[in-house]
């Protein structure tokens, strides 16, 4: 049995797919971030850079094991499966780049812009100018890459598992898939997938209230460590 630890967010639906797509019994422990449950000292053990996803694989060999970071959690579960990364060494390199060009680039950027555009507690026209194009950038990547393979690495794997739930929120980053045809057959074929559809039943990303905002913005090293900024997490 795998625990998984997430809240509904794009980070947290790539776990979400990847055991639905692999059809392996899991318990949902959701963390509450609009409320400080991610420093809990018990999920802190479980994720210490206090973000979700994570898991813990109950049945791990030599005992149960815990795993943080997306990225890293859907290697593991590809690897004990043997199911949504090639064998092939080129063919999983691959599919290895295009997920860490999701983990390294087009999530941060596109949380970016969510945050500028959607999120900051004040108007800030560079900011929401700086990662808006940078997100376009990067939907013209994605384009170009899916404008010659079916998938971003050919056969459908992890690496779109990744991309996928970071273009849902595509109209919140100021883009139009209409302008992106070879991502708008690929989002489309992916959305009805039945493990991407019963992922999507699990929940949608949630707009967090002003309480919310003190736990997702406002973090410093200071207040991850401090005993108050913990005080109002729930128990796991």
């Amino acid at each position: 049995m795998i625990d998984l630890y997430w809240y509904p967010s794009p980070n947290g639906l790539k776990v979400a797919f990847m055991l639905e797509e692999c059809q392996l019994p899991y318990r949902l422990m959701t963390v509450d971030i609009t409320r400080g449950a991610q420093f809990d000292p018990a999920f802190l053990a479980i994720s210490p850079n206090n973000k979700i996803p994570a898991i813990v694989d109950h049945e791990a060999e030599g005992g149960a094991l815990s795993l943080f970071e997306s990225g890293a959690i859907l290697t593991y579960l590809a690897e004990e499966t043997g199911l949504f990364l090639p064998s092939e060494a080129r063919a999983r390199h691959e599919a290895m780049q295009w997920l860490f060009w999701q983990v390294g680039g087009l999530g941060p950027m596109a949380g970016q812009a969510h945050h500028f555009r959607a999120f900051a507690s004040e108007h800030v026209p560079y900011g929401i100018t700086r990662y808006t194009n940078e997100v376009n950038r990067l939907y013209g990547v994605l384009e170009r890459q899916l404008t010659v393979k079916e998938f971003v690495a050919g056969e459908y794997s992890i690496a779109d598992m990744a991309i996928w739930p970071w273009i849902k929120p595509h109209e919140r980053q100021g883009q139009d898939l209409n302008t992106f045809p070879a991502i708008r057959r690929w989002f489309a074929e992916i959305e009805g997938r039945p493990a991407v559809k019963r992922a999507l039943e699990l929940g949608h990303e949630r707009h967090a209230d002003e309480e919310g905002h003190r736990y997702l913005y406002g973090q410093t090293a200071a207040s991850v460590v401090s005993a108050s900024f913990k005080a109002g997490a729930k128990k796991l």
